[in-house]
Parts: structure tokens; sequence; C-alpha cells
């Protein structure tokens, strides 16, 4: 395999988080940029690229203990009195379960159950805060406000206001107990600090949401056991999760179900009405996922001289299919040993019985690994 530089395939894979639609404002704040930036950020339409050496970053990232500041993501604040009646005729999960204590996945569908966001949801008193892609942020919150008539409510963009930092590695469930004695034990489940609160991603995975005040004095603690990485790592061990994130290239794409969002925790079955609830209600129990996510890696360039890399919404194809897709790529990311790793919906039958291709049957081959979680059974 020809290879690739390592700067520019991070620099490339981070910019589809924000280059994707115009940008609307630079949703960071600025004491809080100038500060990365002495610290030797890099930073580019309001996203943390890199902090020196990308391939570095990304070896940290696979094994050791990485400190990421999630600039990738924007966040909208909900608050009013309607703000949950609102949300939970709006989203697919039951969002009478996300509270002070407790995030939750969720998506906001079309009416025809397509995808249009995915979201991480949690409560800050009695307001609601949705983090979710920074290329989203503005459209959703535009979105939202649309259906808000009457309702009390009142959506504002937060994202200059709420930091995230996240912390993965063998050592973060230590590193972060030193800083808050209890931490929480459940996926999702969350715990208040004096500068905010720390939430469980995984065993190895934590994401604490703060301020700016708070932000700088927790950075330089961290990073003390904890190396500053990139944007994109936390990109890739979402998709090394199986998380994923919908991004303007994918959306209205996939049923829920086709991402694996039921098998995540990202919808409720026995919550009312929200658009698309019917279609995606039918499909758990009167149908059948004929696609699904999987996890796949892809060694690239595909063709001869090609600098092109794999990103969301890049068709996939294969021989089955008769000149139709056989699927398409959700999220994309460079990969510590090289190439790429992604997570790719793709027609079951083709995975089963095809090798599948990235973008044409010349294309680099998808080469499949586990998922993180079981899928249900053909």
């Amino acid at each position: 395999m020809a290879k690739v530089d390592m700067n520019s395939r991070l620099h490339n894979t981070a910019n589809q988080y924000s280059r994707t639609i115009p940008t609307y404002k630079n949703n960071m704040n600025s004491n809080w940029q100038n500060f990365l930036t002495r610290h030797g950020a890099t930073i580019e339409a309001g996203v943390v690229q890199r902090f020196g050496d990308p391939a570095a970053e990304l070896t940290a990232t696979a094994q050791g203990t990485v400190l990421c500041e999630l600039s990738q993501f924007g966040t909208l604040r909900v608050s009013g009195e309607d703000a949950q009646s609102f949300l939970q005729n709006m989203f697919s999960n039951d969002i009478r379960e996300a509270g002070d204590s407790h995030a939750q996945l969720s998506s906001l569908n079309s009416p025809k159950g397509r995808m249009l966001a995915t979201m991480l949801i949690w409560r800050d008193g009695n307001d609601y805060l949705l983090q979710l892609p920074r290329a989203l942020t503005e459209p959703i919150r535009k979105k939202l406000g649309m259906h808000v008539l009457r309702s009390k409510v009142k959506i504002a963009d937060v994202s200059d206001e709420v930091i995230s930092l996240g912390v993965s590695g063998a050592a973060a469930h230590e590193l972060l107990g030193k800083l808050s004695g209890e931490l929480p034990q459940q996926p999702h489940a969350l715990i208040r600090i004096d500068q905010g609160s720390v939430m469980k991603i995984s065993d190895t995975r934590f994401q604490i949401n703060t301020n700016a005040l708070h932000a700088s004095t927790l950075w330089k603690t961290l990073c003390q056991h904890a190396q500053p990485v990139g944007s994109v790592c936390w990109d890739w061990l979402n998709i090394r999760s199986g998380i994923p994130l919908i991004l303007p290239q994918t959306q209205e794409q996939f049923v829920p179900q086709m991402a694996n969002f039921e098998l995540i925790g990202g919808v409720n079955f026995k919550k009312g009405c929200y658009p698309g609830q019917e279609i995606v209600a039918r499909m758990q129990y009167l149908g059948k996922a004929k696609r699904r996510m999987y996890l796949a890696h892809l060694d690239t360039p595909a063709y001869p001289g090609s600098s092109e890399k794999p990103q969301a919404g890049d068709e996939l194809c294969s021989a089955d299919m008769e000149g139709q897709a056989s699927g398409m790529i959700v999220n994309a990311t460079p990969a510590p040993s090289g190439g790429y790793d992604v997570l790719a919906v793709v027609q079951n039958s083709s995975r089963e019985t095809q090798t599948v291709h990235w973008k044409s049957p010349q294309g680099a081959a998808l080469q499949f690994l586990q998922l993180p979680y079981p899928l249900p059974s053909a």
C-alpha cells in the first residue's frame, strides 16, 4: 500500500465535522481557544485538530491515556416549562429518563423515520443540553425552532459556554477518581463535581462537561497524566465503540435500526409518538432491517496515485447489487495502524456473501471487524 501522509489524513478527516455546511459561527470561547493554542493546539474552523504529531496522538489513543477537547461537537440548551414535553414529542428516546445523573443517546428523525441527527442529552437543572456534531448544531436549532409554536420553550446555541473534555485509556478511571472521588458506574451515568459533571462512556472512557471558568484548571491537571490529542482521536474511539454520528452527508439516509441505534440505547419503543415513530416501530416489530451498521477497515489509497479519502456519505458496492449501492459509510477516521476505520451501513446479504468495495468495484475492499456489541441474529 502506498504511504499516505498522516498529517493530511487527519487534517482532512477532522474537517469533515465542520466544513460540510457553512460555518454559522465559531462555537468556541475565545479565551478558551487562546488557552488551548498556548498549550500547543492547532485549531481550524473552531475544532481542535491536533497538538503536534497526529500519528503519535493516534498511537497514544490506542495504547495510552489521552485527553481530548471535544470541540467537534456543539451544544443546544432547551429551556422553559414545556421543555420536557416538547422534547418528548420530538426524539426517539424517552426524554423523561434523561436527568442530572443519567444522560441518553437519542435521534431526531424525519416523518419517514430517517435520522436527521444523533445526539447526547442530559439535564442541567431544569434545562436540557443536547450535544451533537457542530456542523448540525445551527440547522437542528432552526429545525426544532420550527416546531416550538406556542410551547413555552427556548432553544439556544450554548456551544461557546459548555466545554466538554474527553479522557480515555487504561488510567482514565484512576485519574478521574482522584479528581472527583466517586465515579459513575453505568454507561451514560453522571456525577456532579465542583467544576461541572463527569459522564461515563465506558470503563475506559469518560466525558467531563464544564465551562470556560473551570476548563483551563481541569486541563492543566489532567494533561499531567494524559496526553493531549486532536478531535479525530475521539472520533476514532467512537467508531471503534460502534457509536454512529449523523453528519450533513448522511442525513435522512438511515432508519435508526440500520445504524444499530436501538442496540446502544438510542430508541425507546414504549414511549409515545414522535416524528417517524410508526415506521421505526414497524421495522422493530413487523419487519427486519435488511441493512445493518458494521465496523470495518479500509486500506487506502484505493487507486494508484489517488489521494482521495473515505468519508461519511461515500457509497459502497458489491457484485450482487447489480449497479445499486450496497451500503454507505457513516463515519470514517484514520486508524493508528494506517488506513481508515469506518462504520458502514451495508446490505446484510452483501456482508455475508460478497466482497464490499468502497465507491466502485475497483475500490478498496472493506475488511470487516468485530463490533463491541452483538447484532441481532439473521
